[in-house]
């Protein structure tokens, strides 16, 4: 070990080790330790937060607050393993995460009300564009084969999968599917072209 470094420095040094020099107010420890555990932590939480919380900042703050949490109870942690402290900040992680649901659910979601209330129904412009969109979608369906036109129906008007599709037509999966792009590149070709 070169000079001036000290055991926590240590690669080997254990969670458990730094955890308990930490506790005794070792802060060279606890950042360490913080250093070893964080980011992944992080990435854990991150996706488990609802959208409303995810935020890095929101993120940042919840892991935050349940390490510093768990570290003040860090003499009635039992370590078993190597990633003993690592499974106790998950769970107090995914604890925190369910406090801020119960006390949203509480409160509620705030959302800044807006002047005007808005229609959700398309604007006549929209609606004007949709029609024209179907008319040439519809003229260029009907000048298509037929095995391409029922390919077509099926899936986009349908909603028929790749495997519906293959057992339509009698073809694998595959098949059926790159039939598929054929007739829909065709399709393209023809609304473009009419």
């Amino acid at each position: 070990m070169a000079s001036g470094s000290s055991t926590w420095d240590s690669p080997a040094t254990s969670s458990r080790q730094l955890l308990t020099r930490a506790s005794r107010g070792d802060r060279a420890a606890l950042g360490r330790l913080l250093a070893r555990c964080l980011p992944a932590l992080h990435r854990w939480a991150h996706r488990r937060l609802p959208a409303w919380a995810r935020t890095a900042a929101d993120t940042a703050d919840l892991v935050q607050d349940a390490v510093l949490h768990t570290l003040r109870k860090a003499d009635a942690l039992h370590f078993s393993g190597r990633d003993t402290l690592a499974a106790y900040l998950r769970i107090a992680v995914r604890n925190h995460i369910r406090d801020e649901h119960r006390r949203r659910a509480r409160r509620g979601v705030h959302e800044a009300l807006s002047d005007r209330v808005l229609d959700p129904s398309a604007s006549p412009h929209d609606r004007a564009l949709a029609a024209e969109v179907d008319a040439r979608y519809r003229a260029a369906l009907g000048r298509m084969r037929l095995a391409d036109r029922e390919l077509i129906v099926a899936h986009l008007e349908l909603d028929y999968t790749h495997d519906q599709l293959a057992c339509m037509t009698g073809r694998s999966r595959n098949a059926a599917r790159m039939a598929l792009r054929r007739a829909i590149e065709r399709l393209v070709r023809q609304m473009s072209d009419g």
